[in-house]
């Protein structure tokens, strides 16, 4: 059994910490951007000096490869280099970097592979920039049109095509990944549930599916001082009682259930005018496509007409929940069993790149456990021993599958 190098892993993920540092301790890396094309870089020295193979792809996902005895599809490990602005140092990244870490172990220890191995830098995951989230691995996934996603434009009006071209990673289709024999990502939890219970690592059997309303309130403007309460049609009391409502019913519904009113729009937000319009989102989660649709008759069943405003609701978007590979979950678990590390089995509240890669790659996910719950701030952390944990569970499960798939051994989709 090998075990990853700690005091390695620590120095790269500080030595990608300074692509795009914020004066706070965070990184602010969007994709494509000059600190993004600098960590893209590094990332392809470092896979050469280890004997890895590069392509790119029209996406500008970057394909590391380790050859192996077989000439075969790979093991596929994956993640993203982007950031959100102001965001932390691990999110995303560590599943790139535990990647290297593992393969360094490998490389130091002479194992030959049995199989390929892949390391993959998916472009645009966080859609901090341009959206969607989750762009280029949705592309492969025929989630999105690649002609569509082109013209996506971030706050300056650069198209997502603009930039791609500009970053020299505009690659050819023909190196797209299109099959493998299984992926895996590594990823901060991003929640408190591991570090609340203490457990070293997360093996993920899912993300959450999801939907997202936005609920418009209509009433009519008039003046602050001069109205009656008794004549006014004010969609800013109308809105509020109805999120106060909605927040006790769906509390009622699951008690895994989670459901946030994010954001909310006032027209014309002026201190002494009375609102015509209020516009509020609710976004929803769940693992049960039931209690899904519980959510979605509750929202869809609202009342058209109170106290004199017009209500609507609008799906916005939604995704099922997507199941990970029983079997790779599993084979994760067995390496925390191995490892001595204590685990819990568990559901992804956000999105990834794996949730797409799923949909034709036999694939699962390892979490680490996030101090407080913190990410996608400069606040983010977690600890470098877990880190380290994290990467023995990935090199261990990636040997695991090297076995296996050796020996003819195969995993299908859907399991």
């Amino acid at each position: 059994m090998f075990k990853s190098n700690r005091s390695r892993l620590q120095q790269l993920i500080e030595q990608f910490s300074q692509f795009g540092a914020t004066v706070n301790g965070g990184v602010t890396r969007l994709s494509l951007s000059k600190e993004d094309v600098l960590g893209r870089d590094y990332f392809c020295e470092i896979c050469k000096e280890l004997g890895m193979d590069i392509q790119i792809d029209d996406m500008a996902n970057i394909y590391a490869t380790l050859p192996g005895k077989k000439d075969c599809q790979p093991i596929v490990i994956g993640s993203h280099l982007d950031s959100v602005e102001k965001g932390g140092r691990f999110d995303g990244v560590l599943g790139i970097l535990t990647g290297i870490e593992a393969i360094r172990t490998l490389k130091e220890n002479a194992v030959e592979l049995e199989v390929p191995l892949m390391l993959v830098n998916f472009t645009n995951e966080e859609g901090a920039r341009f959206d969607p989230a989750m762009m280029s691995s949705g592309v492969l996934a025929s989630k999105f049109s690649k002609e569509k996603m082109l013209k996506s434009l971030d706050k300056n009006s650069i198209t997502f095509q603009e930039a791609l071209q500009a970053s020299g990673y505009e690659g050819e289709q023909g190196s797209r990944l299109t099959d493998a024999l299984a992926y895996i990502e590594l990823h901060i939890e991003q929640g408190p549930v591991l570090a609340e219970m203490q457990r070293d690592i997360g093996v993920v059997e899912g993300v959450l599916g999801m939907v997202c309303y936005e609920i418009t309130v209509t009433g009519e403007s008039n003046h602050a001082g001069t109205t009656p309460m008794s004549m006014r049609k004010d969609p800013m009391i109308v809105a509020s009682r109805l999120i106060s409502s909605l927040h006790e019913q769906l509390g009622k519904i699951d008690e895994e259930l989670v459901f946030t009113f994010g954001r909310m729009h006032v027209a014309p937000n002026i201190h002494t005018v009375i609102p015509n319009e209020v516009v509020f989102s609710m976004d929803s989660r769940h693992q049960n496509p039931d209690v899904m649709r519980k959510v979605e008759k509750l929202l869809t069943g609202l009342t058209k007409e109170e106290n004199g405003c017009h209500i609507r609701p609008v799906k916005l978007w939604g995704r099922e929940t997507v199941f990970f590979d029983v079997a790779i979950c599993n084979e994760v678990e067995k390496s925390c069993h191995e490892l001595g590390y204590s685990f819990h089995r568990m559901f992804s509240g956000a999105g990834h790149d794996a949730q797409y890669i799923a949909s034709f790659i036999p694939s699962a996910m390892i979490f680490v456990p996030s101090i407080n719950g913190k990410s996608h701030c400069e606040e983010e952390e977690t600890t470098f021993e877990d880190c380290a944990k994290g990467a023995d569970v990935l090199l261990e499960t990636v040997l695991t599958l090297q076995k296996k798939f050796s020996m003819g051994g195969k995993y299908t989709l859907n399991q």
